[in-house]
């Protein structure tokens, strides 16, 4: 059996996998977008009908605070969730769709430590999200 890698992490942190919590986590790691808890919902119950949303609220609850997956808030009203990763990256969320995308820039970077310095400081944590409409 393979395990993914929100599975793996879980397994490391000592958290009981139920099998709801075991297809969860599968969709989660396979997810190429930001899923909220409903979209997660209407993917993991054509796995599983047994698995209710409050199942799916508690458990991104629960991976969220035992630092497994990150929580994001997009202004949309919605919590989306991604796998918490080692290389950082920015989001830039298109305002229309709600499609979510991640980039890494160089530039932005070393601007920001560069700013963050002059002001003498240095950056611990950031986040960047640029909200952005589709040019026509």
């Amino acid at each position: 059996m393979i395990e993914n890698i929100i599975e793996k992490k879980c397994i490391q942190k000592g958290l009981k996998m139920t099998d709801q919590r075991r297809v969860i986590a599968r969709v989660l790691a396979t997810s190429k977008d930001h899923p909220d808890a409903e979209e997660l919902y209407n993917r993991t119950n054509k796995i599983n009908s047994q698995i209710s949303l409050a199942t799916v609220y508690r458990t991104l609850k629960l991976f969220n605070e035992n630092g497994i997956l990150e929580k994001h808030e997009f202004r949309d009203g919605k919590s989306r969730y991604e796998t918490i990763q080692k290389d950082h990256h920015d989001h830039l969320i298109d305002i229309e769709t709600g499609k979510v995308i991640e980039f890494q820039n160089e530039e932005i970077e070393k601007l920001q430590e560069r700013i963050a310095s002059e002001l003498g400081y240095d950056i611990i944590e950031h986040r960047l999200e640029i909200y952005a409409i589709k040019q026509k």
